[in-house]
């Protein structure tokens, strides 16, 4: 597998994207448990994906389900080298595949829903659907030192077919 060069538009824009193999750990958690399960999921991730010898082949992600005001419905995970073998939480998974709109946030984690909100809106300007799957991949890693204004978080939004 070659390694596709790094999307940094922060323009939106469509793409084809191709449903890349995971490995995930999904979770319905409260507002206030999101941190914890990011960590604690990730953390498992590299446990499990280094017993079984799989490679990670990109940055850390994050899909995004069902939310209420109480929970969401989130699975986090990493692009892998192969399929994995279950081992309790931790599962196969794909990416969504087909049409997607795209862009970069630059900046701080908790303005990320600004720009959700604006790839929303570019996606209806251009007459299209948004369909279900929503997904963030993680550019920057994160890390107590550094400025958040550095952080790069992918926004992918799946569109519905025509």
């Amino acid at each position: 597998m070659t390694a596709e060069p790094v999307d940094q538009s922060t323009e939106p824009h469509l793409l084809e994207v191709g449903g890349d193999t995971l490995a995930v750990v999904h979770g319905r958690v409260s507002p206030t448990e999101i941190r914890t399960f990011f960590d604690t999921s990730f953390g498992r991730l590299a446990t499990v994906l280094g017993e079984q010898g799989t490679n990670i082949t990109g940055p850390a992600l994050a899909l995004y389900g069902t939310a209420t005001e109480q929970t969401l419905e989130i699975t986090v995970g990493f692009p892998v080298d192969r399929e994995i073998r279950p081992d309790a939480e931790v599962v196969a998974g794909r990416l969504p595949a087909g049409r997607t709109a795209r862009l970069v946030h630059h900046g701080y984690f908790d303005e990320l829903g600004q720009s959700w909100d604006r790839l929303h809106s570019w996606i209806t300007a251009q007459g299209l659907s948004p369909a279900g799957a929503r997904w963030e991949v993680y550019l920057t890693e994160p890390n107590p030192h550094m400025d958040p204004a550095d952080l790069r978080t992918e926004l992918n939004w799946s569109i519905a077919p025509a």
